[in-house]
């Protein structure tokens, strides 16, 4: 079957079409929610957990969330949200991204899925070092140093648990960028981006993994390819229609 997707110079032509408002909505959710996630992620990552870390100082960073507890659990909470927001946007990039190669795309959204289910394990690490804070009576078979180490290991036990599922979510990203560099309606560089992004993503999993010392982020260099899919899913995205003709031959996607 072929799959063309236009410009929205066409889109006067078939207004009520279901398939072109399906494809537009769904590229607007998944733009929408990369950019909400970022916002969330960023505040939760840096602010709310690692700001009240104390690297290899398990008694200040007992101090620090026990007395911004309603902080750390609000940040819980907005990593909760960008799991939600996950589910969203691997279906919005599913149902963009049809066109340039169904299957492939089911592929990438599933690796999306799997990294999804990895996170929301992880966030129970962030629940339990919270617990291990608190004054449930059972806690007193353990001394406050204890305590303490425990707790920091929980949330370093997340953090662990988050880089191994972003190899899984750069695998996602990598073949987002080919679906993209082959699609015809999305910039190729933009594909090259998003493949960089996603290697990104993998070398820093492995390299947590791997490495015996202290990992350095390559993804905090290379993620840009994402933030420009947003923008594109939002902006143009939202522009694009599809429609259907000639069946029995290959998919292919162009854009005027």
């Amino acid at each position: 079957m072929r799959s063309r997707v236009r410009g929205s110079s066409e889109h006067s032509a078939s207004p009520g079409n279901k398939a072109d408002r399906a494809f537009r909505h769904a590229s607007v959710a998944a733009g929408a929610g990369l950019l909400l996630m970022s916002a969330l992620a960023g505040f939760a990552k840096f602010v709310a957990l690692d700001g009240l870390v104390a690297k290899g100082d398990p008694v200040q960073t007992a101090a620090n969330i026990t007395e911004s507890a309603g902080l750390f659990r609000f940040g819980v909470a907005c990593v909760f949200v960008v799991i939600a927001l996950d589910v969203v946007v691997a279906w919005g990039l599913y149902r963009v991204f049809s066109p340039a190669g169904k299957n492939l795309s089911m592929l990438s959204a599933a690796f999306r899925l799997v990294y999804t289910a990895v996170f929301m394990v992880a966030i129970g690490q962030l629940l339990r070092g919270l617990r291990l804070l608190g004054d449930d009576d059972y806690l007193a078979v353990f001394g406050a140093e204890q305590l303490h180490a425990l707790a920091l290991l929980e949330v370093t036990a997340f953090n662990d648990l988050w880089m191994a599922g972003l190899g899984l979510f750069g695998l996602h990203l990598i073949l987002v960028g080919y679906l993209a560099y082959r699609s015809g309606y999305v910039p190729r560089l933009l594909g090259v981006l998003l493949v960089v992004a996603g290697l990104g993503y993998v070398i820093d999993s492995f390299g947590v993994m791997l490495s015996q010392s202290a990992w350095t982020d390559v993804a905090s260099y290379t993620f840009i390819g994402e933030f420009l899919l947003a923008l594109w899913l939002v902006i143009w995205g939202s522009r694009l229609t599809i429609s259907e003709s000639q069946p029995h031959e290959d998919p292919v996607a162009t854009t005027r």
